[in-house]
C-alpha cells in the first residue's frame, strides 16, 4: 500500500517536474547575495599566509620577529617550524592578521625562512622514472585473459592519459571567524556546513587554552557559496589559525585565499595513464580486457580509476594500477572522483578498437551494452543522442573529417553515478498568519538547493512557491548533510516532504472541526483545505492556519526513516556526444555542439536539472580542451597560478549545448542526485570527436594544440 509520504503521482503534481526559476536568482544578478568573501565584521581584522615557494624542503630556520613588530600586525602564528619537511610549493609556513589587508601581505614578506632544497618530483608520466612510487597494487585478474585474446579477431593496444586539473572555484577557500566569550560564528564558504564547525572544535579542544570548546560553541553560517566540486569539505589549516587569531586578538579576523593560493593548495584532482589492450569478434563483440594504469595526486598519489568503466562485465580482464606520489598541492575530491578519468582512459580505447574494426562506434557501443549494469538505459540513450546530434549524417570514418585545413567529427561517451541521498533532518513551521518556514543546516552551492526544498514543501502543502520562506545555511538549523557524492537533493527533497506531510496532518486536525469532517477527509490544493470531493467545504490556506490561535505547528522529517515513503532511490546512466572542429594548421580544437541525455530519477525541477548538466559540460569542455598545471621541471614550481595562464573556456568556447533528461526510465524511482554525472563524460567524448575528425588519437587530456599538431606529425592525416 502506497504511503502518505510517497511523492504525488504525476498527474496530481503542480509544481514538481516542472521549469522553474532559482529562488535566489535575483539576489544574485543583482549582486544582493552575500558571500563569505563578500563579509566585513566591524573592526575586523584581515589574515594572510606564508606559503612555501619550494615543492620540497626542510626548514631549517624561521623568525618571525620582524613581522611582529610591523604596523597594525597584530598575531602572527607558525603553521610550520623548523624540521618540518615541505612537500608542495603552496605548502603553509605561516600567517599574519593586521588591520588591513595591505600590512598583513606586509607581515608575511617579513617573516624569514631558510630552506634545506630536497629532490622533487613534480609531473611523472613515464612511471618508470618515479623515484617515489608508491607500492602498486596487487594484479587482479577475471576469467581467461589469454584466451580471451585469442578468441579476438581484432586487438588494439594504446596509450592514454588525462592530466590533473585544479580547483578553480569562482569563490576561494576561506572564512571569517568571529568570537564572544567561547562562542564563535564562522562565516564559512563551505559545502559542510554541518561538519566543519565540529572539526574546528575538536582541534581547538586539544589545546589547552581552548579546552572547554565544544561543537555546540560553533555556529556556522554559509548564506551563499561560490562553487565547491568537492574541495570544501574540510576546515582545513587555514580555517584553524583564523578561528585561532580570532580568539586570540578578541576580533573577527578574515581569512581568504589569494588566488594563486587557491590554484596550488587548495585541491586538485588527480591525473591517470594507462597502457590498454583489448580485444574484439568481428561482429564487435569484445572479448578481452588488460591494463595497467598509474596516476599522480599529490604526495597520497592519486586515485584508482574504476576501469573498465561502466563495461564491467567484459569477461576476461587483467589489470593493475600504481600510485605515484608527486610534491604537489594534495589530490581533493573533484566531481565525480576518479570516473572523468576512467571514462577518458575506457571509452577512448574502446573508440580505437571501433575504428580498427571498421564500426561506427555507435553500433560499437550498442553491440557491447550487455556487459554493463544498465544496458536498456544506455541504449534509449544513445539513440536519443544519435537523434539530437544528428549523428548518422555527421559520423564518418576516421580521418575524412573534411577536404580543407578544417576537419569535423563526432565522438561518444557513457557514464555512471550512484546519487543516494544524504541524512537530513528539516524542519517545517507552520504559523497562525499563514506563513511557512522550511528550515535545514544545508547549503546551496548554487546548484538549486533552496529552490527545490521550497518546491517539495509548497507541493506537499498546496500553497504557491512563494508562499514558502526556504532557511538554509545556518547550522543552527536541523542538521543536514554535507554537499557530496551527488547526495544533496535527495537527502533534502525527502526530509522535506517527510516534514511537510506531518505538519500538513497537524494543521488538518486543526481545521477538521470547523469544516464538519476529520483529518483524514482533507486535502490541501491550490491555496485552500477542503473536504476531499466536496470542494465547497473549504478554507483558504491563510484562513485555516488562523485555527491555530496563538500557536504554531513545527514539525521534523527525517531521511533516512523508515517505512516513509519511497522518496529517493540510487544509480543511473548518462550518455553524451561531442561535435569539434579542428585546424590542422593550428591544432586548435573548437568545439561546436554537445549533447547529453541524462536519467536521474524523479525530477523535482526541470530548469536546475538542465542547469547541472550544463555547467557539467562547460567544466568538461575545460577539463578537455585547457586546463592544464604547468610546471618547471627544474625548480618545481608551477608557472601558470593565476587566472591568466591557467585557462577556462569562455562562454564562445563551449558551442550549441542540448541536454535532454530521460524520465520514466525506471518507473517508480525517487530523486537520484545529479551533480557529478554529467561532468564524467565531457573529456572523453571530445577526445574521440577529435580523433573521429583528424584521423589519429591525441593521446592525452588536455588536447592543446601542441598535442594536436605532434599527432598529427606521428601519423595524422591532415
Amino acid at each position: 500500500m502506497p504511503s502518505k509520504y510517497d511523492w504525488p503521482a504525476e498527474g496530481k503534481r503542480s509544481l514538481i517536474g516542472k521549469r522553474i526559476s532559482r529562488l535566489d536568482g535575483p539576489d544574485k544578478a543583482s549582486g544582493r547575495a552575500r558571500y563569505a568573501y563578500d563579509t566585513n565584521r566591524p573592526g575586523g581584522l584581515v589574515a594572510k599566509l606564508l606559503c612555501s615557494p619550494h615543492a620540497h624542503a626542510k626548514i631549517t630556520r624561521i623568525d618571525t620577529s620582524e613581522a611582529e613588530r610591523a604596523p597594525g600586525v597584530r598575531a602572527v602564528k607558525v603553521m610550520a617550524p623548523a624540521g618540518t619537511e615541505v612537500q608542495w610549493q603552496g605548502f603553509e609556513i605561516a600567517a599574519v592578521a593586521a588591520d588591513t589587508e595591505e600590512l598583513a601581505q606586509d607581515g608575511v614578506r617579513k617573516i624569514k625562512v631558510e630552506y634545506e632544497i630536497l629532490p622533487h618530483l613534480v609531473k611523472e608520466e613515464d612511471v618508470s622514472k618515479a623515484a617515489n612510487m608508491i607500492k602498486p597494487s596487487a594484479e587482479e585478474t577475471k576469467g581467461n585473459p589469454d584466451s580471451g585474446f585469442s578468441e579476438a579477431d581484432a586487438v588494439h593496444e594504446g596509450y592514454y592519459g588525462i592530466n590533473t586539473i585544479t580547483h578553480c572555484c569562482l569563490e576561494s577557500h576561506g572564512q571569517v571567524a568571529e568570537w564572544n566569550g567561547d562562542n564563535c560564528t564562522l562565516y564559512a564558504s563551505t559545502q559542510a556546513l554541518g561538519r566543519i564547525g565540529g572539526d574546528l572544535a575538536k582541534v581547538l579542544g586539544a589545546e589547552p587554552a581552548t579546552a572547554n570548546i565544544k561543537p555546540a560553541n560553533i555556529r556556522v553560517i554559509t548564506e551563499y557559496m561560490g562553487g565547491g566540486f568537492g574541495s570544501k569539505f574540510s576546515i582545513d589549516k587555514w580555517g584553524i589559525v583564523c578561528a585561532q587569531f580570532s580568539k586570540q586578538t578578541g576580533k573577527p579576523v578574515k581569512l581568504m585565499l589569494d588566488r594563486d593560493q587557491e590554484l596550488l593548495m587548495a585541491g586538485m584532482r588527480p591525473s591517470d595513464y594507462a597502457k590498454i589492450k583489448l580485444g574484439a569478434k568481428k561482429d564487435g563483440t569484445i572479448t578481452a580486457w588488460q591494463h595497467e594504469s598509474w596516476s599522480t595526486g599529490g604526495p597520497g598519489g592519486g586515485g584508482a580509476p574504476p576501469i573498465p568503466y561502466v563495461f564491467t562485465e567484459i569477461p576476461n580482464q587483467r589489470k593493475r594500477h600504481i600510485a605515484v606520489s608527486t610534491h604537489t598541492g594534495p589530490a581533493r575530491a573533484w566531481r565525480a572522483p576518479n570516473h572523468p578519468q576512467a571514462a577518458a582512459l575506457t571509452m577512448c580505447a574502446m573508440d580505437d578498437l571501433a575504428a580498427k574494426l571498421n564500426m561506427n562506434p555507435l553500433d560499437f557501443f550498442i553491440k557491447n551494452l550487455p556487459l554493463t549494469a544498465r544496458g536498456d538505459v544506455y541504449k534509449a540513450e544513445l539513440l536519443k543522442g544519435a537523434e539530437l546530434m544528428d549523428w548518422k549524417t555527421k559520423w564518418h570514418p576516421r580521418g575524412q573529417g573534411g577536404n580543407g585545413y578544417l576537419k569535423r567529427g563526432v565522438g561518444l561517451s557513457l557514464h555512471t553515478w550512484g546519487g543516494r541521498a544524504h541524512d537530513s533532518d528539516c524542519r517545517i513551521v507552520i504559523n497562525s498568519d499563514g506563513s511557512v518556514q522550511a528550515q535545514l543546516g544545508s547549503q546551496d552551492l548554487g546548484t538549486g538547493t533552496r529552490t527545490v526544498i521550497g518546491i517539495v514543501a509548497a507541493e506537499t502543502l498546496g500553497i504557491p512557491l512563494s508562499g514558502v520562506q526556504v532557511q538554509i545555511g545556518d547550522s543552527n538549523y536541523p542538521p543536514s548533510g554535507a554537499s557530496g557524492g551527488s547526495t544533496t537533493v535527495g537527502g533534502v527533497s525527502s526530509s522535506t516532504r517527510r516534514a511537510s506531510v506531518k505538519a500538513l496532518d497537524k494543521l488538518f486536525e486543526a481545521v477538521a472541526p470547523s469544516l464538519g469532517t476529520t483529518a483524514d477527509k482533507l486535502v490541501a490544493r491550490d491555496g485552500r483545505i477542503h473536504v476531499e470531493g466536496d470542494p465547497s467545504k473549504s478554507l483558504t490556506w491563510k484562513a485555516a492556519c488562523a485555527k491555530l490561535g496563538t500557536k504554531s505547528i513545527s514539525e521534523i522529517g527525517r531521511q533516512p526513516a523508515r517505512d516513509e515513503g519511497n522518496l529517493n532511490d540510487n544509480g543511473v546512466g548518462g550518455i553524451q556526444m561531442a561535435e569539434v572542429e579542428v585546424d590542422t594548421e593550428t591544432g586548435i580544437v573548437s568545439v561546436k555542439k554537445m549533447v547529453a541525455v541524462q536519467d536521474c530519477g524523479l525530477i523535482i525541477d526541470v530548469k536546475t536539472a538542465e542547469s547541472q548538466c550544463y555547467g557539467a559540460m562547460i567544466m568538461g569542455v575545460c577539463a578537455a580542451l585547457y586546463e592544464e598545471r604547468i610546471f618547471d621541471q627544474q625548480t618545481g614550481t608551477m608557472l601558470n597560478a593565476d587566472m591568466e595562464f591557467y585557462k577556462l573556456s569562455g562562454i564562445a568556447d563551449v558551442g550549441d549545448m542540448v541536454v535532454h533528461m530521460m524520465t520514466g526510465v525506471y518507473d517508480g524511482r525517487g530523486v537520484i542526485g545529479l551533480g557529478e554525472p554529467p561532468a564524467i563524460s565531457p573529456p572523453a567524448a571530445i577526445s574521440n570527436a577529435v580523433a573521429n575528425a583528424i584521423g589519429v588519437r591525441v593521446p592525452t587530456i588536455p588536447l592543446t594544440p601542441d598535442k594536436v599538431l605532434a599527432a598529427l606529425e606521428k601519423g595524422g592525416r591532415a
